[in-house]
């Protein structure tokens, strides 16, 4: 007997097989019968996107105002759509017996969010988290396959009892997986878009016609959709297109045009100016008191009002989309952000002689040293066994107790290279203390682990850090320290820093490839820096050896369109980043993009920006004109999946974190508790594909422009100060 959706047994629901609820209810003779095509009736507003995108599309359709108005004009056997102008605040509402008088004439209806349905009232509306859409029928063949995942943002759903014959299409669930529902569809599962029995409507509990300025996705998925739904209510196909708000700059194919580094280096550059994320004194009298409570979201300020600086920049943007579109800020004062917001605005100087990006870069990096506390209090005072760490972020309690070392790393190299393109010394006492604290809490094989909680530090004191035997075999969170120290070394001809470097790269490289917490192409990624540098510093033909193994079989995911493909270790993740196992565990963790190898998905968060400086640096230590084909190719898919957004301006000039290549689209799993696809990051991946654009303008490389930074004349001065904590447990002076 057939059931309702939310009624099935657990067991029945394992496997895609069991996603649909067939249709049995046998329609009245007079619709049996074969019906000529029907121009389309819709009540909606004239900026509704299904009408805006039916016009673009020259489909015959007529616009009236009002539920009421539409019915009264559609002829016998038409088509006509209700459109829910008020959701989500307010659901449809329709005029006394309007299914009625819809069924007297034998109009094709469909009707979205209504407050009644052909069956009764409706129950309220209900937000989702982690749920998805899911194709719950094989109707829509093979574009649109039975189990396929669509977003729907910020959905807001009626709770309905559809009959049991309703023939389902669409479902709202928690599920996992890329594109497919791969664990089935959950016994939670709600109807979301049927087919009433016995009569010609579709009901959909959601606006469906949204997808514009909503930014559904996948954009070919609900294409599809939209077809079929438009296909049946006519009675002949009707193929339906549209701009998304939100796209990729160019297309896949095609050649770039001239200059096109330089113009998507521009556009990154502009982008941090209208990000809305430098704050200003009137938004930080809002964010702070927040972060001090740790809330990490809100929405944008009313004012595009840009900040300076002196107050710092904002994480980004979260990867939640909401109703309209928009999406929240993402509020933590991180460390790395300002370092590497600095270096992009920097290279904007040293470029272009833009005075507004150098009078930036210079006011995030004072904030960052001089007035946020993040190498402030007892990390600036020396006798404190954190003196000279920088903290993850400020003014948020769960930041500053935090010492991330990758984080602190590229906090440095940013703010290295930053200072050489505004030819400023100012922060170089600073980056030498960093570089000696960290070098000072790192084991005796080289290792570092993952973080180092400032209450720990205090009990323990530095020396226990120093003196351990810690082996993290994690190129994510190791291998940017690494360069950190081969560049300390070159600085100051301490061979500490060389020393503990070449043995935990060397037993990282001994346990390549299977014994990497990860194994996958992040931390290839990140490796190539180091492995480029120790290259530099010591050339000999093991160095090259591992160099090229690793940068050869990053290159090998290497797509046709220069995309690199994301992979995950045979074991199914590793380190954060775990592949849902259920779909009770989507969205619990940190995960990634993909559900399994073969997911056509680049990661412009944690992959491809440090793939493309290593590469480039990879080149310029061995002279491989291979690896400089294959950054040339990853920089040129960059260029091309830049955002485009015109009416997001905060989000325009940006990258993503996801990016389906098979689709060219804005697409990957969204798992991710923090930062799923969409989430824009101000510093991270994009903060080091902008730099890397403009060190192949300018014809050099990040080892060579940070090489005159006379780190060695501070650092006498710097050791003595650190003299001042002999390495034991804190004890504060009286």
């Amino acid at each position: 007997m057939i059931q309702h959706l939310r009624q099935w047994p657990l067991g029945l629901l394992a496997g895609l097989a069991v996603l649909a609820i067939p249709y049995s209810a046998d329609p009245p003779a007079a619709w049996a019968a074969p019906r000529p095509a029907s121009p389309l009736l819709l009540s909606g507003a004239a900026t509704n996107d299904l009408y805006c995108a039916l016009r673009r599309s020259r489909a015959p359709v007529s616009r009236y105002d009002s539920p009421e108005a539409a019915l009264a004009a559609a002829r016998t056997g038409g088509a006509l759509l209700i459109l829910a102008d008020g959701y989500p605040a307010h659901p449809t509402r329709l005029p006394a017996g309007f299914y009625e008088r819809a069924a007297a004439k034998r109009l094709r209806l469909y009707v979205e969010f209504p407050e009644v349905t052909p069956t009764g009232q409706a129950g309220p509306a209900q937000p989702t988290e982690w749920e998805r859409l899911v194709v719950t029928t094989d109707r829509f063949g093979a574009e649109l396959p039975r189990g396929r995942i669509l977003a729907l943002p910020d959905c807001r759903f009626l709770r309905v009892e559809p009959p049991r014959e309703a023939e389902t299409w669409v479902a709202v669930a928690r599920v996992a997986g890329f594109d497919q529902a791969v664990y089935g569809l959950p016994p939670q599962a709600a109807p979301l878009l049927y087919r009433q029995p016995g009569s010609e409507t579709l009901v959909a509990t959601t606006r469906l016609s949204g997808m514009v300025s909503g930014r559904y996705a996948p954009q070919r998925e609900w294409r599809e959709l939209w077809s079929e739904i438009l296909g049946w209510l006519r009675g002949a196909e009707q193929p339906i297109s549209w701009e998304p708000s939100v796209r990729p700059a160019f297309g896949p194919t095609g050649r770039l045009p001239r200059g096109a580094e330089l113009t998507a280096l521009r556009r990154g550059v502009d982008w941090h100016h209208r990000s809305g994320l430098l704050l200003t004194p009137e938004r930080a009298r809002v964010v702070h008191p927040l972060l001090k409570q740790n809330q990490e979201t809100l929405p944008r300020p009313a004012s595009d009002t840009p900040g300076d600086g002196t107050l710092g920049i904002l994480e980004g943007y979260a990867s939640g989309i909401r109703h309209d579109g928009s999406q929240l800020q993402r509020l933590p004062l991180r460390a790395d952000c300002q370092a590497e917001t600095a270096m992009v605005l920097a290279s904007a100087w040293s470029l272009d002689r833009d005075e507004r990006s150098r009078k930036v870069a210079r006011n995030l990096l004072d904030y960052l040293y001089q007035r946020s506390g993040m190498q402030g209090g007892v990390r600036g005072d020396p006798r404190h066994p954190a003196f000279g760490l920088i903290a993850w972020g400020s003014v948020s309690p769960l930041w500053e107790v935090a010492n991330y070392g990758d984080d602190a790393a590229r906090t440095l190299l940013a703010t290295g290279l930053a200072a050489s393109w505004l030819g400023a010394d100012t922060w170089d006492p600073a980056l030498l203390r960093g570089l000696l604290a960290h070098l000072r809490t790192t084991g005796r094989q080289g290792f570092r682990g993952d973080r180092i909680n400032f209450p720990d530090l205090e009990r323990r004191g530095w020396r226990a850090y120093y003196d351990a035997e810690t082996v993290n075999l994690s190129p994510h969170f190791e291998a940017y320290l690494w360069a950190c120290c081969l560049w300390g070394y070159r600085s100051t001809g301490d061979r500490e820093f060389l020393e503990r470097t070449r043995t935990g790269i060397r037993k990282t490289m001994d346990a390549y490839p299977s014994g990497w917490r990860w194994g996958d192409n992040l931390d290839r990624a990140r490796m190539l820096l180091p492995l480029a540098w120790l290259v530099r510093v010591e050339d000999t033909a093991e160095h090259r050896r591992w160099l090229t193994r690793v940068a050869e079989d990053l290159v090998k995911q290497q797509q046709p369109s220069g995309a690199l493909a994301e992979r995950v270790n045979e074991r199914g993740g590793g380190g954060h980043f775990q592949v849902p196992a259920s779909n009770e565990s989507y969205g619990t963790g940190e995960t990634p993009l993909i559900q399994k190898n073969g997911d056509p998905v680049s990661d412009q968060l944690y992959t491809t920006g440090f793939a493309l400086l290593g590469l480039h640096e990879a080149a310029a230590a061995t002279g491989d004109a291979r690896l400089r084909a294959a950054g040339d190719r990853l920089a040129g898919y960059l260029c091309r999946i830049q955002v485009r957004a015109p009416g997001h301006p905060y989000l325009d000039g940006a990258w993503f974190r996801g990016f389906d290549y098979g689709r060219w689209d804005f697409w990957a799993s969204s798992g991710d508790v923090g930062w799923g696809p969409w989430c824009v990051e101000a510093g991270w991946g994009q903060a080091w594909t902008l730099s890397t654009f403009a060190l192949r303008r300018q014809r050099t490389t990040l080892w060579d422009a940070i090489a005159e930074r006379p780190l060695r004349e501070h650092l006498a001065g710097v050791r003595k100060e650190m003299a001042e904590n002999d390495g034991g447990p804190w004890r504060a002076p009286r």
